[in-house]
């Protein structure tokens, strides 16, 4: 444990942005799952799961825990797998 005061604050601070990226992430990827396994079911709620997914997609782009062009290719496999079944 650190003994400066800013170092102390940095270690919480970073304590907790793990967390909630843990979080995001996990939630994304259980986003991106759904959708695949609605694909792969071809069930017909699954382009309501290719839209909450590109949705997750989006969001964690936006808070860079994916790059941008990771999520554009992963919305792209998506929405193809999708078409691919219909």
């Amino acid at each position: 444990m650190p003994n400066i005061k800013s170092a102390i604050k940095r270690v919480k601070v970073s304590q907790t942005k793990t967390l909630n990226n843990t979080a995001r992430k996990s939630a994304l990827k259980t986003a991106i799952r759904k959708c695949k396994e609605g694909i792969a079911k071809k069930e017909p709620t699954a382009a309501e799961a290719l839209t909450e997914a590109i949705k997750a997609l989006d969001k964690a782009a936006a808070k860079n825990l994916l790059h941008k062009n990771a999520a554009a290719r992963k919305k792209s496999r998506l929405t193809k797998a999708l078409a691919a079944v219909k």
